[in-house]
């Protein structure tokens, strides 16, 4: 049972991932392939590689959170580890 709680747990939760995605969206599309300030997160996960040429998974788009860049603010003190988990969920799901 604890297993199945935290495989759940680190799989994020879409609709918490979407309400913190509202402060990413003054400057990112998730409706639309247009650019804003940032680049389109329309499709993220289903394109072979990000911006940075590196491949579109947990892992590197985690990375990009964390670091910002290109204008982009860093959010690995801004963010919880539970909100970038949902994040990442949220964002699968565009």
């Amino acid at each position: 049972m604890a297993g199945a709680a935290l495989a759940q747990d680190t799989k994020g939760n879409v609709e918490k991932g979407k309400e913190t995605f509202e402060q990413c969206a003054a400057c990112h599309n998730v409706d639309s392939p247009e650019k804003k300030m940032g680049p389109s997160l329309q499709g993220l996960y289903k394109k072979p590689k990000l911006k940075n040429g590196k491949a579109a998974n947990d892992a590197n788009v985690k990375a990009v959170i964390n670091a910002g860049g290109n204008g982009m603010p860093a959010y690995a003190d801004l963010l919880s580890d539970e909100e970038r988990t949902d994040l990442l969920a949220y964002l699968k799901t565009i």
